[in-house]
């Protein structure tokens, strides 16, 4: 059954016109069939179309899921590449795989210094479809590094906080140290990595250094194999 994405489906039963488009023009649908839609709020729908337009595609609710949060948050905040195909594929099978949210930082050695994050979004959008997902993780856009520190109180019970960087020193593996059932924040960042005053601006603030293994990884690769092994020690 076709998966479209609406966040207003509950009190606009219709169809964006992107979706619209989709659904009547590109997959030929026509009144009565049934397809699913996210709101990307949690929110998973069962409607049936009842006016195939293809700039307003109408539809009934028939049925509605809300699937159980997950018991766990996980916020990956990275420096973007240069090579924006690369960013874009992180964030397509983050999401496949479960984000709740991602930042955008800018650190000393970071290759870009700017985003379109409507681009982004369309992107996480597609994978949530795809995926049969039913949260949208937050997109949140470029910042510099030392305010995103800012946001994060000394001590934070809250969350557990990790830094993950090449430099020598004491860095545990992500998987021993993360704990079920938490909130997470994981900083990944650039190709040239964080600079050492950085990481310890991180460290101050409460982020603990960590490593995702022995491979020397590529910063996206890096960010997926963080939220991969958030998720596997959640299962």
């Amino acid at each position: 059954m076709p998966v479209f994405f609406q966040p207003d489906i509950a009190d606009q039963p219709f169809l964006s016109e992107e979706e619209s488009r989709h659904a009547v023009k590109v997959l030929r649908m026509n009144a009565g069939e049934t397809l699913q839609i996210a709101d990307g709020r949690g929110g998973w729908y069962e409607a049936e179309i009842r006016r195939a337009d293809a700039r307003r595609c109408e539809v009934s609710i028939l049925r509605k899921t809300i699937p159980a949060p997950r018991p766990f948050y996980i916020h990956l905040a990275i420096a973007p590449t240069k090579n924006m195909d690369r960013v874009e594929w992180m964030l397509e099978k983050c999401v496949e795989i479960g984000l709740d949210e991602i930042s955008f930082i800018e650190s000393r050695y970071s290759e870009r210094r700017a985003l379109k994050l409507e681009r982004l979004r369309s992107v996480a959008i597609s994978a949530l479809k795809q995926a049969q997902q039913a949260w949208l993780p937050r997109l949140n856009d470029l910042g510099r590094l030392t305010d995103f520190l800012k946001k994060f109180p000394v001590p934070n019970p809250d969350s557990q906080l990790f830094i993950g960087h090449l430099e020598e020193g004491e860095r545990k593996l992500l998987q021993r140290e993360a704990k079920p059932g938490q909130k997470y924040v994981v900083l990944i960042g650039p190709e040239g990595d964080f600079s050492t005053e950085e990481i310890q601006w991180a460290n101050a603030t409460g982020f603990q250094s960590i490593s995702l293994g022995s491979s020397r990884l590529r910063t996206e690769t890096a960010g997926l194999v963080a939220v991969h092994i958030l998720n596997l020690i959640n299962q």
